[in-house]
């Protein structure tokens, strides 16, 4: 018996020793477990920090190497050889000492891109800067899509790029530096001007210098740039974003439509596109563009229109007041051209109602009225191709057909009402997925 209690007594041991055991090694697992997570979690954590690390870098020189050579004519038939246009990159120290490090004395306008400088190089030559924000709705496909179109443009109502520069997270445009008249007479007062024509037509000092002839001769040359970017240049262009800010000034008043980061490039048979984003200005994009995302020659050609009208008239299409019923610009035209009443949008409008005024010419004024409203129309079939336009603006003698109701959308909290007739108008509660991008 006792034999027996011992032997019972060693197995206990021998058991609880086995237990420990294996109590032990499965801590020990555990242990090296855990700890083996722990250093795999700090490794890809180390990994993931070198990778962002560089992707900036990355992307830079992918950036860089593709604006070394940019091409200046997009082969589109593949029947044509491809001809290189060096594009210059600019340095960013050379940059930063052209503007003297960004001073807020030297700029000279802002949107939705970031701020506009002006700069000084070394040689004596001025330039504008145009540095993309880090906040800005425009990203790298943006800024690249400029670059490629603008650089094969040449045309004296198209803003020139003289180059570019990427550092890190700035991205630059450098373009040619345009003096208007205002800038020149206040030159010596150093203060921030705004080349564009927006700060011209809607700026409550410098509106009364625009007179008939000078307006007649901005809409001239801004009629004559887009018909180059939609007809006459090796490429077919639509901006999508034409309006009064992407309007530039120089010193003998020529307007230079600037600002491609939205344009898209056409083939020859390409006519229409569409698009799940709609991207641009509320107040100057055309129904079925705002709406359905489609998006042609006749989107620029409405742009076109709302600008025409602006500037005769001397008011904000999209930030139109009055007493009256009229939702907008447009609106207030329509109804004082159909009650013949079509001058009385430029009554109060500065420097072009004087009826001693050598350059008042109603007749004339009446007859870009009518030209905007066909650009306005709220079909695009029937709206006018910008030789029409431009052939119509210069000629007196031209026949110009009447125009049909213009269409526009007002954009509520939870729909967008479309105007589709002159008493109709349409409801729709769930727009396409399409988004406005606010610029």
């Amino acid at each position: 018996m006792i034999t027996k209690s011992v032997y019972a007594v060693l197995s206990s041991d021998q058991e609880r020793d086995r237990h420990g055991k294996v109590i032990g090694w499965s801590i020990g697992v555990g242990l090296m477990l855990i700890l083996s997570v722990i250093v795999f979690c700090f490794w890809k954590g180390r990994q993931k920090q070198a990778k962002a690390a560089a992707t900036p870098i990355v992307k830079n020189q992918v950036l860089m190497n593709e604006m070394m050579v940019l091409p200046r004519r997009r082969n589109l038939s593949e029947e044509n050889g491809v001809e290189d246009l060096e594009l210059p990159l600019m340095e960013f120290e050379a940059v930063l000492t052209a503007t003297e490090n960004f001073s807020e004395c030297n700029k000279v306008g802002e949107g939705g891109f970031g701020a506009v400088y002006k700069g000084r190089l070394l040689d004596g030559q001025e330039i504008a800067v145009k540095r993309l924000s880090e906040m800005s709705a425009q990203g790298t496909n943006e800024f690249m899509n400029e670059v490629r179109i603008i650089a094969r443009l040449q045309h004296r109502n198209l803003v020139r790029i003289l180059g570019c520069c990427v550092d890190e997270g700035e991205k630059i445009l450098i373009y040619e530096y345009l003096e208007n008249l205002s800038q020149k007479k206040k030159k010596k007062k150093k203060k921030k001007e705004n080349l564009s024509l927006d700060s011209h037509l809607f700026g409550l000092t410098r509106s009364c210098m625009l007179n008939w002839q000078m307006r007649f001769d901005i809409i001239n040359g801004i009629a004559r740039g887009l018909l180059y970017l939609h007809q006459d240049s090796s490429i077919r262009i639509i901006h999508r974003d034409l309006k009064a800010s992407n309007v530039l000034l120089d010193k003998d008043m020529n307007p230079k439509i600037s600002d491609f980061g939205m344009a898209r490039i056409f083939g020859q048979n390409e006519t229409e596109a569409n698009t799940r984003k709609v991207v641009g200005t509320y107040g100057y994009m055309s129904p079925e563009y705002l709406i359905e995302g489609r998006f042609s020659i006749k989107s620029d050609v409405y742009s076109f229109g709302v600008l025409l009208l602006e500037i005769i008239s001397g008011k904000r299409n999209k930030a139109f007041n009055n007493s009256g019923c009229d939702h907008n610009l447009l609106d207030c035209v329509w109804r004082n051209w159909k009650e013949g009443q079509g001058l009385e949008i430029v009554v109060d409008t500065a420097n072009i109602d004087s009826s001693s005024s050598p350059t008042f010419r109603p007749h004339e004024i009446l007859r870009f009225l009518q030209i905007g409203l066909l650009c306005v129309q709220e079909r695009a079939e029937d709206r006018p191709l910008m030789s029409n336009v431009v052939l119509m603006l210069g000629s007196e003698a031209e026949d110009i057909p009447q125009p049909k109701p213009p269409g526009y959308c007002i954009i509520g909290n939870h729909s967008t009402w479309c105007k589709q007739r002159d008493h109709e108008s349409c409801t729709v509660n769930q727009i396409t997925n399409s988004i406005i991008d606010a610029r």
